[in-house]
């Protein structure tokens, strides 16, 4: 099975989806370096990123077995600026997504954000990357200032005050004391 397991140079997001989905459902197959490898190719563009952590961070993958978390986190280290980036953006994102849902009336799902915010939390404490904290002081500059390198994702997606708030106690609840 590993041995039909191809990640494209030119991966799109619907294929980084399908291919970490059936990556995690068939793990016993692969070694640890092997699954390392598969998992530093997805992550070395941000589509192919973007479908991994949209799969790994909303998925209950904590029973992989633990040479499978040290692959992981492996490969997760070998684009530390594209990882880190999207690591962040989970963040505060979920934090933000717990609170709409939650105004909504929709306690399922705000639960469900509440889930991939402490997914997105865990492997944000596991990797130990330092572009991670950079990216984490970038985007509590935006949202504190209203400058800075995250201001048009912040714009972009619309988020208000409250939710502002909450994605800065989440940020100093992971990175407590190191950054602000």
């Amino acid at each position: 099975m590993s041995t039909n397991f191809q990640v494209p140079t030119e991966v799109s997001f619907q294929k980084a989806l399908s291919l970490t989905q059936r990556l995690f459902s068939d793990v016993e197959q692969f070694t640890p370096a092997t699954l390392e490898s598969h998992i530093a190719s997805l992550v070395g563009s941000n589509k192919g990123a973007r479908g991994f952590f949209a799969t790994y961070l909303t998925n209950d993958f904590s029973l992989l077995p633990e040479m499978a978390q040290k692959a992981i986190l492996q490969g997760l280290r070998t684009s530390p600026d594209i990882v880190a980036e999207l690591l962040v953006k989970n963040l505060v994102m979920s934090t933000a997504m717990t609170l709409t849902h939650s105004r909504q009336g929709n306690p399922e799902m705000a639960q469900q954000s509440q889930q991939t915010r402490e997914r997105t939390a865990r492997v944000i404490n596991q990797v130990k990357l330092s572009t991670v904290e950079r990216e984490a002081q970038q985007l509590w500059q935006s949202l504190t200032t209203g400058t800075g390198s995250y201001t048009a994702f912040l714009e972009r997606w619309e988020y208000d005050n409250e939710q502002k708030q909450a994605m800065q106690k989440s940020l100093r609840t992971v990175f407590p004391g190191e950054l602000w």
